[in-house]
């Protein structure tokens, strides 16, 4: 009788997707989406959507529909305008306006820029829900000699870092990151013969740059050329006047053999900038740990008296 009750329920039941769980599968030259979480920092622990900084925007801004546990994070996932292809790579390009025409930014967004380098801001982006990384390289057993000696005779540490740095200051003087290197991973999925090979990401690095406006060179197709020299002029943001700026970004695949189930084992080792203590509320109702902008009936069922009476 309990067996026939089970059977008769089954038609009732129906399968749910987790979003950034099943795996998805591209084929060559198939777009592969960039999208925009937040700024984050772990000097101010304010949380901030990505465009309100003034950063190239598409005509239409798309807000992705948000999961729970990016409401509980604070992400506001959002569309760019960075065009990426599977497997294809895209040596420089032009993310918006031109070099005989860039983006000139007022005062106030001089500034505020200037203020988020300043307070060590990254930036945050995802593909295929995979969140980008800046490869951080270390020598930690240098011997004298140049840095290139150096690095043919020393073990080189490597470490990633979630998002990547918004900019830098030297000498009081602020500096932007805008010119982002990707360099995407893809494992190639095994198909029977003469069917179309499936690609998975499985990794999403960033190398950021700071160019001078006047060192970039582009054509009319947005095509873009940057100096050769490893350490070219960086672009400087003066927060007391009128700058004027523009983002570009190359692409870089390489085929990885770790495979989808694997792909989130590097993102384990990095360390970690998003620890948001500032915008996590502690209630003195209900000694309730979730962010400031979590409230209403979903508070209520998921708080729960978590910590002791102080």
């Amino acid at each position: 009788m309990w067996a026939l009750l089970l059977v008769s329920t089954l038609p009732l039941v129906t399968p749910f997707y987790v979003p950034g769980v099943a795996p998805m599968n591209f084929h060559q030259n198939s777009p592969v989406e960039i999208k925009a979480v937040k700024l984050t920092s772990s000097r101010t622990q304010l949380p901030y959507e990505y465009y309100s900084l003034p950063f190239c925007k598409p005509d239409n801004i798309v807000y992705k529909a948000e999961n729970l546990g990016e409401v509980l994070r604070g992400d506001r996932i959002v569309s760019t305008l960075y065009n990426v292809l599977m497997n294809l790579d895209k040596k420089c390009e032009v993310l918006c306006k031109k070099p005989d025409d860039p983006i000139k930014l007022s005062v106030d967004e001089s500034k505020l820029l200037a203020e988020r380098i300043q307070e060590e801001y990254y930036v945050h982006l995802i593909a295929d829900n995979l969140p980008v990384a800046t490869r951080l390289e270390f020598y930690p057993n240098k011997e004298e000699g140049t840095e290139e000696e150096q690095r043919k005779d020393t073990l080189k540490d490597i470490q990633f870092e979630h998002g990547y740095r918004l900019g830098f200051t030297e000498n009081n003087k602020f500096y932007l990151h805008n010119h982002l290197s990707f360099i995407l991973y893809y494992h190639k999925e095994k198909v029977e013969e003469d069917v179309e090979h499936n690609y998975r990401v499985v990794r999403f690095e960033v190398m950021p740059k700071s160019v001078k406006l006047e060192d970039i060179k582009a054509d009319e197709r947005k095509t873009c050329t940057l100096p050769e020299t490893v350490a070219p002029v960086p672009q400087e943001i003066d927060p007391t006047k009128e700058n004027r700026i523009l983002f570009t970004y190359s692409v870089h695949w390489e085929e990885s053999e770790v495979k989808w189930a694997s792909r989130w084992d590097t993102y384990l080792t990095m360390s970690d900038v998003q620890i948001h203590w500032f915008s996590i509320s502690r209630s003195s109702d209900d000694n309730c740990l979730l962010p400031l902008h979590v409230h209403g009936f979903v508070r209520r069922i998921l708080c729960r008296k978590t910590l002791p009476n102080s």
